[in-house]
């Protein structure tokens, strides 16, 4: 399935909030959706690292950089580390870097825009807090979903059912 919103919003429209702005797709896989996990952070990738090297199976890491465009909060290693440990997807408010390799890899990857320059490594952010940025809030346990059309959220997983 290439469409995922779409049909969503056909059938659930009054659970789903919808990002009120696009995110650019990095990774080979484009459509995704799985329990919503949070880091906050600012310029300092040490959390995200922290956490991609867990099990995240059904799970996607959704990250508040807080919009920064100064430094990238994910790379190729932290990337491929995410891909290994079955994570869904990462969503990014802030930039990625290695976006050439990223794209042959088979995980989905939004973000804002790239920035090569590596962050600070300070141990600094918060982990599983409730994030807001898009216009919506992203809320652990609740379930996102992205594809080329956008990115959405609802309190409970929804599925497609058939017509």
């Amino acid at each position: 399935m290439l469409d995922l919103l779409p049909d969503l919003f056909d059938q659930s429209p009054e659970q789903l909030h919808l990002a009120d702005r696009p995110f650019i797709d990095y990774g080979k896989k484009t459509v995704f959706s799985g329990e919503i996990v949070t880091v906050s952070c600012f310029e300092d990738n040490s959390k995200v690292k922290q956490l991609l090297a867990t099990d995240g199976t059904g799970k996607v890491l959704v990250v508040d950089g807080k919009g920064s465009m100064n430094r990238a909060l994910l790379g190729d290693m932290v990337a491929e580390s995410a891909m290994k440990n079955n994570w869904n997807a990462v969503v990014i408010n802030g930039c990625i870097r290695d976006a050439g390799t990223i794209a042959t890899m088979d995980i989905a990857v939004k973000a804002i825009g790239c920035n090569p320059i590596k962050t600070e490594k300070l141990d600094i952010g918060d982990i599983n807090v409730t994030v807001k940025f898009a216009g919506i809030e992203f809320i652990p346990g609740w379930t996102i979903y992205g594809d080329s059309n956008g990115l959405a959220v609802s309190k409970s997983k929804l599925s497609i059912t058939s017509a």
